[in-house]
């Protein structure tokens, strides 16, 4: 089968050899690229159904998460941010609201994927999105013709049958050499994480960091994910060294949660700016990005006069995020990523065992009061 493109546009592209009939384009012409998001994609949001028994949904941008989500709670942020007003979405459409709003910048032009049925309801959301496919087990009526209109008819619509199984093996060519290696099957389950300091994991934070290690299964390594109430607010992906995924999923909890802060929520941009527009703005303000002449162009922008987010009062806020789980993909190889996780208000942190220093690890998260769990499942991607 032939695909409109490989890696970039220069590049032809095509299925060849095993069978893809377990996966379906019902709409669109799919690039390398979007099977590979979807597919990665799928496999996150099944594996998370399967470990939690709630609706899953993912975000994929690049053959990594910009967030994934189980069904849950929306805070008055969400609501705003998409528009509910006081409604409460159904499960699947709530569990992509929170999977988007994890770094909703990141989300622009994603592949999106859901372990259950498109409805209606998820239907009418994302055609007020921009993403570029979505791939799920099923549609109802109606949705896929909706979900084709989008990106000028050009949207990738995937059905996958949800009762596929991969082969025992899978193989790789890359520069003329064939590896094959056995499929990554091992369960993720809450009988992997074994309790090695501080209070016993709840059930929530349970979740969490089965959530966290399933997002860590299919994201480019070296991987840190943040995860909170089941849903991820940082993911740190494709680092060479693993503080910096540190640094880098921190910082986008951070953000994420500098996002909550009233002045904010409340900046006073134009009414009739679109909602993506409005958000790069919000979180380059929170995240503390913003260049001389970003800052002269949203002053300019601005429907009232802004009193500029304090360092110290920035500083106030970020301190009160709390509740978070850490889950690395590898081992945590020295305490400057466990003094950083307590920084951004991590209590859990999920790491294989197998460190040189483990035993600095385990000092260091009994002295930041953390709970450390340890597995014996590495979970590397690329």
């Amino acid at each position: 089968m032939v695909l409109r493109y490989g890696m970039n546009p220069h590049q032809r592209a095509r299925i060849v050899g095993g069978s893809a009939d377990h996966v379906r384009v019902l709409h669109g012409s799919a690039s390398m690229i979007n099977y590979l998001d979807a597919l990665n994609a799928w496999q996150l949001v099944a594996d998370a159904r399967r470990a939690t028994g709630r609706a899953a949904a993912a975000s994929f941008k690049h053959v990594s998460p910009a967030g994934a989500a189980l069904d849950g709670a929306l805070d008055d942020t969400m609501c705003e941010t998409w528009g509910l007003g006081t409604s409460r979405p159904g499960s699947l459409a709530a569990a992509y609201i929170r999977a988007r709003d994890a770094d909703p910048r990141s989300s622009y032009g994603d592949m999106i994927a859901v372990s259950e049925p498109v409805d209606d309801e998820l239907a009418d959301l994302l055609g007020s999105v921009v993403s570029d496919g979505i791939i799920a087990p099923g549609y109802a009526p109606g949705t896929v013709a909706r979900l084709g209109r989008k990106k000028r008819g050009r949207y990738v619509v995937f059905e996958i049958d949800p009762a596929y199984r991969p082969p025992d093996t899978e193989t790789r060519t890359v520069f003329g050499v064939a590896i094959e290696q056995d499929h990554d099957r091992l369960p993720i389950t809450a009988d992997l994480l074994r309790p090695v300091d501080g209070p016993a994991l709840t059930g929530a934070s349970t979740a969490d960091a089965l959530l966290g290690m399933i997002t860590a299964r299919y994201t480019q390594s070296n991987t840190v994910v943040l995860v909170r109430d089941g849903m991820t607010v940082g993911v740190g992906a494709g680092q060479q060294s693993r503080v910096d995924c540190t640094q880098l999923a921190g910082a986008k909890a951070r953000t994420w949660w500098l996002r909550r802060h009233r002045s904010i929520r409340d900046l006073a941009l134009p009414t009739d700016m679109p909602r993506q527009q409005r958000l790069n703005w919000q979180i380059a303000l929170a995240a503390g990005t913003l260049t001389a002449n970003q800052y002269d162009e949203l002053t300019e922008l601005l429907t009232r006069p802004e009193n500029p987010l304090a360092d110290r009062e920035r500083a106030a806020w970020a301190r009160q995020l709390a509740g978070l789980t850490l889950v690395s993909d590898g081992y945590l190889p020295f305490r400057d990523n466990i003094d950083i996780a307590a920084e951004h208000g991590v209590g859990v942190v999920v790491e294989p065992a197998g460190a040189l220093h483990g035993d600095t690890i385990a000092d260091a998260c009994r002295e930041h009061r953390i709970t450390l769990a340890r597995t014996e499942l590495r979970l590397f991607h690329h």
